[in-house]
């Protein structure tokens, strides 16, 4: 019996974490990863909180506990990295505001952040590469679903050509997300430290990867990455473009929560992108490398470096040399990264606007409603059976769906079959 309601509770997390816009399939290893995470008790309560931010008297109510006994259960979990607390820039929790992540970017990531011994971190490891790397159902609904991705890669900032950069838009770089961050936090790259209990990490740094803003101020402050500055952000950065690291980040143009650096051994990102390159796992750049065949020396680097193997290596049909060959570029693959150029010796590869430019959600809230609408969980974020939600909530999820274009606005209203918002649109 008490078999049976663990896994109970496990799959009531399970369905609860499924209304979140990109799921986790259930089945044996999800269960057991959670399992590894949280005891079976645990799992029941952080069932029951609701998907959007609440408070310690909703969770108080959710769990019919007093108000203390909440916030000791909700401050533990935020400890673990279950759990985020919103805090204002100033370091004091904002009305005690508690927010439950998804599985990634999340709490998955959370839990190989730092080194710890509360937890089993190679099994759990272990766990994770079979559920995320062996295993497709996980990384497809993750990555592959609707056309707004989770994550978009950043443009390597100092391969841009002379007089380009003056152009690039400030969301694009990741010097200016450094630089007006409320907080950056630090942490070890959570697809390295998996690998490196698998014996199959590359010699990439780990303590490199970053979070902002409010997420960084719950992570500092439990523990799980710890702070930094803005010259010590931006060295980073630099640190990563020499490493020949992908930036990627949150697929956002504010309040972005994560820059990651990621390579293509280690990083699910990057493995995602090879293995889906056709269905856009992830937002490229909006760049394009353009290859000089009379300067290309055909030496390799650059296909060495790309991370998604959009770049190779073909015959110069040089009648003269017909053993010479130069680099081609798989275009709809391409991250538009930099990687390859700042990988080629020669100089023989240049960054190039795209001829369609890519665009990026305005920020969390925009990017949440439009995966929602598109992988038919709209009606999950606006009626949550787990809690009420405040008026203004309502308001601000219908706000970004009056600023939808018509076609998604129409898949909005039928997902949610709702009179009230079909007078809305009909009358915006």
């Amino acid at each position: 019996m008490a078999h049976a309601t663990a896994r109970g509770g496990y799959r009531q997390l399970a369905e609860r974490l499924n209304r979140f816009p990109q799921g986790a399939p259930p089945g044996e290893l999800l269960f057991r990863i959670l399992q590894t995470l949280m005891k079976e008790d645990e799992a029941g309560l952080v069932a029951r909180l609701p998907i959007r931010p609440f408070s310690v008297q909703s969770a108080a109510k959710a769990w019919q506990k007093t108000e203390a006994e909440a916030r000791n259960v909700l401050d533990n979990l935020a400890d673990r990295g279950l759990l985020l607390d919103v805090s204002r820039d100033d370091g004091v929790p904002e009305e005690a505001c508690y927010v439950l992540p998804p599985p990634m970017a999340g709490f998955f990531e959370f839990s190989l952040m730092r080194v710890r011994a509360d937890v089993d971190q190679k099994v759990l490891s272990e766990l994770f590469y079979q559920y995320l790397n062996v295993e497709e159902d996980f990384v497809r609904e993750l990555f592959t679903r609707g056309e707004t991705q989770l994550g978009r890669v950043f443009v390597h900032e100092t391969e841009l050509p002379a007089g380009e950069d003056l152009h690039v838009l400030d969301h694009e770089r990741a010097s200016e997300v450094v630089r007006t961050a409320s907080h950056i936090g630090v942490g070890r790259c959570y697809c390295r430290h998996k690998m490196e209990h698998l014996g199959r990490a590359c010699d990439a740094p780990q303590d490199i990867c970053m979070s902002f803003n409010s997420t960084a101020g719950s992570l500092i402050r439990h523990g799980i990455t710890r702070r930094a500055d803005v010259a010590e952000g931006l060295e980073l950065l630099a640190a990563a473009r020499e490493r020949l690291l992908v930036q990627f980040g949150e697929n956002v143009r504010e309040g972005v929560n994560f820059i990651c650096h990621c390579c293509g051994c280690c990083c699910e990102a990057m493995i995602a992108a090879r293995r889906f390159g056709f269905l856009r796992p992830v937002h490229p750049a909006n760049y394009l490398p353009e290859v000089d065949g009379e300067a290309c020396t055909g030496c390799g680097k650059c296909a060495g470096a790309c991370p998604v193997e959009a770049m190779g290596l073909v015959s110069a049909n040089d009648p003269h040399r017909p053993n010479r060959r130069k680099a081609r570029l798989e275009a709809d693959a391409c991250l538009g990264c930099g990687v390859c150029a700042r990988a080629c010796a020669a100089g023989a590869i240049r960054l190039r606007p795209r001829p369609r430019p890519v665009i990026t959600p305005l920020n969390s809230a925009h990017r949440v409603v439009l995966m929602a609408i598109e992988r038919g969980k709209l009606q999950h974020l606006v009626f949550d059976q787990q809690a009420l939600w405040s008026h203004r909530a309502m308001a601000a999820i219908l706000g970004v769906i009056l600023r939808l274009p018509p076609i998604k606005q129409a898949l909005a209203s039928r997902q949610m079959r709702s009179r009230y918002l079909e007078r809305l649109l009909a009358g915006h």
